[in-house]
């Protein structure tokens, strides 16, 4: 692939004794795995820059489902995530290695992408808000259209204070039932705007979003979910656990 194309390394596994097997994020060519050759030994130039949240310039060649790796220089410094931050950040991709097919653009992604973790490595408190913008937008990258803002079926505009079920692939339609699949009229409005003023906007949003990508994560779990418990566990009992995925 000729030309330097934007990119951030999603994740990455040794792959022999002196290459590794990366999976990249490009703006234009979307999801690529690449092999980088030597990148491993002690005297690559790529050892230190190949890390996921580093903004990269790539150069790839070759056909196949795996690419050569050309030629990788840094843009910039990595983005400091650490704690909270940089859990959400494996999360988000872990979820991107999970939902995006090979070889297909998301330019647009992209960007909301690089958002996201510029946001996650200047957030002062809790990232929830980050991630949950990120993951609608994500969902509406995947062509997951959905109105928030009327009930399905009859076409009537959601208010505050109304219950409102959620059926897939259909919308929101008035309900009286009350379970994990029920939304008030202020959940679905701070859906559509993605600003949640609250917790418990806050929170609708998080139970949204994991219902609606379920079906394209799967029924694995997912490592950065293990990892993120795992750190909060471990945290001090007077330190707020909320935040992470």
């Amino acid at each position: 692939m000729d030309g330097w194309h934007r990119a951030f390394v999603l994740h990455g596994r040794p792959f022999s004794e002196t290459s590794l097997l990366l999976d990249l994020f490009t703006e234009s060519h979307g999801r690529i795995k690449v092999l980088a050759k030597g990148a491993r030994s002690r005297r690559s130039q790529l050892k230190g820059c190949l890390q996921p949240f580093t903004p990269l310039l790539v150069r790839w060649g070759g056909k196949g489902g795996v690419k050569t790796l050309r030629g990788a220089e840094p843009v910039s410094l990595s983005l400091p995530l650490s704690g909270l931050t940089l859990y959400s950040g494996l999360y988000v991709n872990e979820v991107l290695s999970r939902v995006l097919e090979y070889d297909a653009a998301y330019s647009s992604l992209f960007f909301d992408y690089l958002e996201c973790i510029q946001s996650l490595a200047g957030v002062t408190g809790s990232p929830e808000h980050i991630l949950r913008r990120f993951e609608l937008a994500l969902l509406k990258h995947l062509g997951y259209g959905i109105d928030f803002l009327h009930c399905a079926g009859s076409g009537a505009p959601v208010v505050d204070e109304m219950t409102y079920r959620y059926r897939e692939e259909k919308g929101f339609v008035a309900s009286l039932v009350i379970d994990h699949y029920s939304f008030t009229g202020r959940d679905l409005i701070a859906l559509d705007s993605r600003e949640f003023p609250d917790t418990e906007t806050l929170r609708a949003a998080k139970r949204f979003t994991r219902i609606a990508l379920k079906p394209y994560i799967g029924g694995k779990p997912l490592k950065s979910r293990e990892l993120f418990r795992t750190f909060t566990v471990k945290r001090t009992p007077d330190t707020p656990a909320e935040g992470g995925e």
